[in-house]
């Protein structure tokens, strides 16, 4: 029992990005030898539902507690953040079209199976799927881990605790807050494992053939998102800290970007932002509002994959695009990306809509869906890691920015 218990405390003291890596080679071998042993795959969907199960309930607390007992000063670190988010976001989606146009990919559309569920056919949609979505019924919301919504009412909710509530009222939110950050710890634990179970599934229906199939696309999508991260976002960053900011970004992109690559949900992967503020020691007041905040609307790999993905399309079906009409789906992408769903392949039904900007019908579009599913083995591993990684960047960037214009004015 005392070797047993010994071992245990060897594995928990063992860094989580070292334990990751382990199960990620053991999970691929595995994948390889194996691939008939499709129990083992059920340790990663038994790891992603419980972090899915576990996070709406953990940002709607986290959301409340965090307004209820903020003392104010912390509105014009949101409107950096926010300001971040949206701009990131949009250059991720232009960057995407200068590159569409300069390696031009098409792709196979003919007898490729439709993808699940039907796309929004207009930006007039995406936006009255917003509004309804903020109103949902609160726990309707928690239940069909609706964040737009959870974070409406959670916001409402710490507002009215603030206004009205005892401090021991808030002190019970507080603690409840604690208490499931603390059940979150836990599952996270078992990552390691979640992470075997998800690459061995990975490996053993996909293999080696998908590299080679959609090579071209899966270029142009990886090589996007990486100029973005490892370019576009710290540049931004830069003009707001004035200091070197890679440490940082490979901090993030090591410990939120690895763990999201392996989860492909923003949305799961928000506890880990949280633990990973909490390291940077970050105020908790801004990160629990602004991190969950960015797993909605900072979206940058989203935003690389309508854009990219819908001039594919365009460039198969023969529709010439004016470079003006692609700046235009940057837009497009940028918005309808802030409403992309914080779970795997979110982004890809947003295809179809941009695409109708092109006059490319529905049916067409849907194949692109398709090929998306397809690739989202490596595409959508990317795409979350870029997006749930700069959600912690830009956190910790907004905060630094407003510590930095604070000195200077203590300064003077």
């Amino acid at each position: 029992m005392s070797k047993f218990s010994s071992l245990l405390r060897k594995w928990s003291d063992t860094s989580l990005v070292v334990r990751i890596l382990i199960g990620l080679a053991i999970g691929a071998v595995l994948g390889l030898v194996c691939p008939k042993w499709t129990a083992i795959g059920i340790l990663g969907q038994v790891f992603v539902s419980a972090l899915k199960a576990i996070a709406p309930i953990l940002v709607a607390l986290l959301v409340a507690s965090s307004i209820a007992k903020a003392k104010g000063g912390l509105g014009a670190r949101f409107r950096t953040v926010i300001t971040l988010y949206l701009v990131s976001t949009l250059c991720a989606a232009v960057l995407a079209v200068v590159a569409s146009f300069l390696f031009p990919v098409t792709i196979t559309l003919q007898g490729v199976e439709e993808g699940a569920g039907a796309a929004p056919g207009g930006l007039s949609d995406v936006f009255l799927t917003l509004l309804g979505n903020m109103v949902m019924n609160p726990v309707q919301a928690l239940a069909s881990a609706n964040y737009i919504g959870i974070l409406f009412w959670a916001i409402i909710l710490g507002l009215a605790l603030k206004l009205l509530a005892s401090e021991r009222t808030v002190g019970v939110i507080g603690d409840l807050a604690d208490v499931v950050s603390q059940v979150v710890r836990w599952v996270i634990q078992f990552a390691p494992f979640g992470i075997l179970g998800l690459v061995f599934s990975s490996v053993a229906e996909s293999g080696l053939d998908i590299f080679v199939q959609y090579g071209k696309l899966i270029l142009l999508l990886v090589g996007c998102m990486g100029c973005t991260a490892f370019i576009v976002n710290p540049f931004i960053a830069w003009l707001h800290i004035r200091r070197n900011p890679y440490p940082l970004y490979w901090q993030c992109l090591k410990e939120s970007g690895l763990n999201a690559f392996f989860t492909r949900s923003s949305a799961a992967n928000i506890p880990i932002n949280m633990d990973l503020c909490k390291r940077l020691g970050l105020d908790e007041e801004f990160y629990s509002v602004s991190i969950p905040l960015g797993s909605t609307i900072n979206m940058n790999g989203a935003a690389v994959t309508i854009t990219v993905l819908s001039l594919a399309v365009a460039h198969t079906v023969g529709v010439e695009v004016s470079f003006a009409s692609a700046l235009f789906l940057s837009l497009v992408a940028t918005l309808g990306a802030c409403g992309a769903s914080g779970v795997a392949g979110g982004s890809l039904l947003l295809v179809p809509m941009a695409c109708s900007f092109f006059g490319i019908g529905n049916d067409i579009a849907m194949q692109a869906v398709a090929v998306g599913f397809i690739i989202g083995v490596i595409q959508d591993s990317v795409e979350t890691a870029l997006n749930s990684s700069s959600d912690a960047f830009f956190t910790a960037v907004a905060e630094f920015h407003d510590r930095r214009k604070t000195e200077q004015n203590v300064v003077k």
